[in-house]
Formats: C-alpha cells, structure tokens, sequence
C-alpha cells in the first residue's frame, strides 16, 4: 500500500464508511547530505512588500532615512516615492529561503557580499531562489556540515533586486531523526499521535 493511502471500514449497520486517520511525514527540510554543490532551489511563495511592512520595520529597527517614511522627501529624489528598507528585503530573503536551506541548521555563521542590485517599492513581489556553492565538514562538530549558498531575490518584472551568500551550520540526517510525531520544532508528544488513529 502507497504510503499515502488510507484504510477504511465500512459500517455494516448503516453502510457509512469510517477513515482511518494517520499521522505522515511532511517536510523536514534539508539535512547536510542533502545539498550538492550547483543544486538551486526555487523557494515557494513570493511575498508582496507593503506600506505597512516598510512602515513598521523602519519604525522597529529606528531607521532614520526618510526615504523610508517621508513621502514629501523621497518625491523629491530620483527616485520619486518612498523606497523599501533595504534591510526588509534581506531579512525577506532570508526567510524565504529557510525552507530550503536552514530549517536545520543550528548556527548562521555569516553573511557575505551583500548586493543590492536595484530598489524594491511597496506593491513589489519578490520572489527568491538559492544556489549551493560549497559544502565542507565542521572542523569543531561532528553533528553538523558547513553550507554556503547564494541568496538571490527577484522582483514580480524579473529584475534582480539582492543578492548575498550566508553560510548556516546543518545538522546531520543522523543526529535530527525527525518523526511524523515529531518533526522539526515540535515538542515531543504534541498534537495528534499515532495511538489517536
């Protein structure tokens, strides 16, 4: 049987029929002896960038530009509107590619050649991919291997608005062991158990 199949019974009293339910395994993420140097990873999803979101980041991480927040100012520029929070796009990418690349790490150890290429306004979609550059054993840590991709962050036109490269330490397929009852994140015994079935 497929493992995505069911079992059902069928009531013989009022010819209903009952499914089983089960507990499968979703996406774990990537273990380090899943990256090869040259793979890219497409990661789901684009995001729209709003005003809110610029507005609130700006405000939250006290950043005084006024390209940020003043629309008199930043119509005055080349420009001509208020442009997004460069640091908002990173912290977008970045997420967008935790997915696929450092649901299982334990540590970023850096970021590296941070490149705007071109500005990101509200209404924009950014859409973000990543390419493994190189991958090496930890020196200091069994448990874990040493990954480094490059971050790259486009816009709805296909523009090309950030690029970086960060390096997180992944941990080892062996050393996680996720379960269906218990996948990354999830504290043992939480939520449905196979035993509920």
């Amino acid at each position: 049987m497929p493992d995505d199949a069911t079992d059902s019974a069928t009531d013989e009293q009022d010819g209903t029929t009952e499914t089983e339910r089960r507990v499968v395994s979703g996406w774990h993420g990537r273990y380090y002896e899943d990256f090869e140097v040259g793979d890219v990873y497409k990661h789901p999803f684009g995001r729209t960038v709003t005003e809110t979101d610029n507005v609130w980041f700006t405000n939250v991480t006290m950043n005084l530009n006024p390209m940020h927040f003043n629309e008199a100012y930043a119509a005055g520029t080349e420009f001509d509107e208020r442009l997004v929070d460069g640091t908002f796009v990173i912290a977008l990418a970045v997420g967008m590619s935790v997915i696929d690349v450092s649901v299982n790490a334990t540590a970023n150890l850096g970021y590296d050649r941070i490149r705007h290429h071109a500005p990101v306004y509200h209404g924009d979609t950014i859409f973000a991919e990543s390419e493994v550059l190189e991958k090496r054993e930890s020196d200091s840590r069994d448990h874990v291997g040493i990954v480094t991709t490059e971050l790259r962050a486009y816009n709805q036109d296909g523009t090309k608005v950030l690029s970086l490269e960060r390096t997180p330490m992944v941990l080892k397929r062996e050393h996680a062991d996720p379960s269906p009852e218990q996948p990354p994140g999830w504290p043992k015994g939480v939520g449905t158990q196979p035993n509920d079935s």
